[in-house]
């Protein structure tokens, strides 16, 4: 078994993906980026406006050991609405799309497993409207987005200002703190 894998998940805004599995056991880095679109190299502000295609989406790597492909998803399923099309709370957009990139056919059974677990268990009353995309290429976001949240709360009162600091108070702190109350047998120490 290798020492560590990828996948790559959009759920909406990345910083809020990002915050969540960057506290998970096993989850070793998390990278918010662009996926699933035209162009090269684009730019938070290209991808912002939707005509690019991309899903800002998290490149997490993780240990297999620790956290297996099926948990990631399986937790994936329950950070983010996957039954809203293009939607994610005020953001709209098909850039917070709900999509997972498979880098191989073996991904793609696993996605639609999980897909169909999360459906028979009936976790959302309505029907799941996640993507499943061939990974083409994962573009890095600019580097101001890495670990925006965690930088978030370490920041002084002006710097938090500077920030995003509505949308880190009102919109991830609440989705950060649901899914360590969720989670917090599996969240790193």
């Amino acid at each position: 078994m290798k020492a560590e894998e990828t996948m790559i998940v959009a759920g909406g805004c990345f910083w809020c993906v990002e915050a969540v599995y960057n506290e998970l056991k096993g989850v070793v880095k998390a990278e918010s980026g662009y996926c699933g679109g035209r162009g090269i190299n684009p730019t938070y502000e290209q991808v912002l406006t939707g005509q690019t295609g991309h899903a800002e989406a998290v490149k997490l790597t993780y240990d297999p050991k620790v956290i297996s492909s099926r948990d990631i998803l399986r937790i994936f399923f329950t950070v983010h609405d996957p039954t809203t099309l293009n939607q994610q709370g005020q953001d709209h957009g098909t850039q917070y799309r709900s999509a997972i990139f498979f880098k191989s056919p073996t991904e793609k059974i696993l996605a639609r497993e999980v897909m169909a677990e999360v459906t028979k268990a009936k976790i959302w009353r309505n029907r799941l409207v996640t993507s499943l995309e061939p990974l083409t290429v994962f573009y890095k976001a600019e580097e101001y987005h890495q670990n925006y949240f965690q930088n978030f709360t370490k920041a002084d009162y002006f710097k938090k200002m500077k920030m995003n600091a509505g949308y880190c108070q009102y919109v991830i702190e609440p989705h950060v703190a649901e899914f360590r109350k969720k989670y917090a047998d599996r969240l790193k120490k």
